[in-house]
């Protein structure tokens, strides 16, 4: 059994990791099998447990998980992940133009962040709020923090005005642009994050002593020889996936200490 944070609409990923499922049960001989949870602490507590032996975790989540279980490994990411990044969106109600710095207009608006564990639809935003305002984000929009739960949440929320500003994930914003499910001038991207480290697998220590000494590093060369465009669709990865290691992850580890999230 495995999860992953739902990080978007669960219908839609329940569907989608049928096909992981498929892909991952013929190339290691062990059924998989994609178990949903209903947020994101809900999926480190199914990997703490051991009831998911494996999961796709997001850069904080993912440095959670391997602080609460000694020697849980992150095997796969994206090609994409290293170099991750979050847009700043407003309504178009709002008159504040596209910036290549930190946009302090925001200041006062109605602001929604994602899940309050996302990487990055809330700590990597509340870094940089933090680190150019130089206040926290609830000084800085006058407000007690909003959590929209998704990526996709937040982004329809900005859209409909519900709020004038928020936080997410770059590729769930690109990805429903290109689909037609999100208006781009509706909700409107102003300033995009400096990169930084972010979604990957993370394999239960159990795994090998379940499955067989080398089953994790099976495991990871399956996940990184994936190359169906379907299944990668799936995987929400069109790039395909590479080798990662806990190390990769240090600059989040640190920075969910400073900000009391480890």
């Amino acid at each position: 059994k495995y999860t992953a944070i739902p990080d978007k609409n669960a219908t839609e990923l329940i569907e989608k990791y049928k096909l992981v499922s498929d892909y991952l049960s013929k190339e290691l001989g062990v059924p998989f099998e994609y178990v949903p949870t209903t947020d994101y602490n809900a999926s480190i507590e199914l990997f703490k447990s051991g009831d998911a032996m494996l999961a796709w975790f997001g850069g904080l989540t993912g440095v959670q998980a391997v602080a609460a279980i000694p020697g849980a490994r992150m095997i796969a990411q994206g090609k994409v992940d290293p170099q991750f990044k979050s847009y700043f969106v407003v309504n178009e109600s709002v008159n504040l133009p596209k910036s290549d710095s930190f946009p302090m207009g925001l200041k006062g608006l109605k602001f929604t962040f994602g899940s309050n564990q996302s990487t990055s639809g809330r700590l990597m935003p509340e870094y940089y709020i933090r680190e150019y305002a130089k206040m926290s984000p609830e000084a800085f929009f006058g407000m007690p923090n909003a959590y929209s739960g998704a990526h996709d949440q937040t982004a329809k929320l900005v859209e409909a005005g519900t709020f004038q500003a928020g936080a997410l994930n770059y590729q769930t914003y690109d990805g429903m642009v290109a689909k037609g499910t999100l208006d781009p001038n509706q909700c409107r991207v102003v300033w995009t994050t400096p990169t930084y480290p972010d979604y990957n697998w993370t394999a239960h220590p159990a795994l090998d002593s379940k499955y067989g000494k080398d089953f994790t590093d099976r495991l990871q060369k399956a996940l990184v020889a994936a190359k169906d465009p379907a299944l990668l669709e799936a995987l929400q990865r069109k790039d395909g996936l590479i080798m990662a290691k806990n190390e990769d992850f240090e600059p989040i580890r640190k920075l969910a200490i400073e900000l009391g999230f480890l």
